[in-house]
């Protein structure tokens, strides 16, 4: 029984660790889905554009690999939640990247359901992702 007991003595640590972490997560949803020119659900549940699912996708899976690094290199609550904002700012200067440098008719081509518009989201979601969870060591 001790040694079970030790085992999850850090529980209440990753319990507070993971509810932020999902708070942060449908905060980015509901703040990604609004920046965006498109309803990604919309799209996505009524017309089963893959273009979109795979691009919010991207976007989901690079924000959570930074709070994921976060979470690994914060030193406290505060820390981590200060650094999961900083992690979702840098995944709208992506998208914004994209949008204005990259692929200037983003939104266009995700409604068209144009693959490869998709996968250079998604792309670079998870590229700014992984920078910005590599960054976030102390």
């Amino acid at each position: 029984m001790e040694m079970l007991s030790s085992l999850l003595a850090g529980f209440p640590n990753f319990a507070l660790y993971f509810g932020l972490s999902i708070l942060f997560v449908l905060a980015f949803k509901f703040i990604y889905v609004r920046l965006t020119p498109y309803d990604e659900w919309q799209l996505i549940k009524d017309k089963q554009n893959t273009t979109a699912a795979i691009a919010l996708s991207g976007a989901f899976l690079g924000y959570c690999l930074a709070i994921a690094g976060a979470a690994k290199n914060s030193v406290n609550l505060l820390d981590f939640a200060v650094w999961g904002l900083v992690a979702m700012v840098a995944q709208m200067m992506a998208f914004a990247i994209v949008r204005f440098v990259l692929v200037p008719k983003i939104a266009e081509r995700v409604e068209n359901d144009e693959l490869p518009a998709g996968i250079v989201l998604a792309t670079v979601s998870i590229s700014i992702g992984v920078l910005n969870a590599a960054c976030m060591s102390y």
